[in-house]
């Protein structure tokens, strides 16, 4: 399998949680500008604002929790690799199991992607959109 640069995907044995969530952060990020645009041309400023309500520490989080049922074996050890991986420091504007939780979620976009599973990725994507949505309308 291939990477979007055409580079074969390296040894995912070697790879760890904090990696897996280092590139997941950015696939799921541009998973959310991509699902943002799908109704067609919208003002920057509210993009960023709909994106960032997406992929903030407490949104992925969120999304983690409503997808755990969703996920299989292997997903879920992925996820929870990236749940518990020592991540050295946690921002100060983020509670720290959010912040774990939001780790969790990109280590398994970053495994979905690194290993080909870009079907599974988008399908995932839809349904934390979808609960994340849900929430959003709730308190709107």
């Amino acid at each position: 399998m291939d990477t979007l640069l055409g580079a074969p995907c390296p040894d995912m044995r070697r790879m760890g949680p904090l990696d897996l969530a280092f590139v997941g952060d950015g696939i799921y990020d541009l998973l959310a500008r991509e699902y943002l645009l799908k109704d067609g041309p919208c003002p920057v400023k509210k993009l960023h604002l709909r994106k960032t309500a997406l992929v903030c520490c407490k949104a992925q989080a969120r999304a983690l929790g409503g997808l755990w049922e969703e996920l299989s074996e292997s997903e879920r050890g992925i996820a929870l690799r990236g749940r518990n991986a020592h991540v050295g420091h946690v921002p100060k504007n983020a509670d720290i199991a959010d912040y774990h939780g939001a780790t969790a979620l990109e280590a398994l976009f970053g495994w979905l992607y690194m290993t080909g599973e870009y079907k599974r990725a988008r399908e995932l994507f839809l349904m934390a959109a979808k609960i994340l949505e849900q929430d959003y309308s709730k308190h709107s």
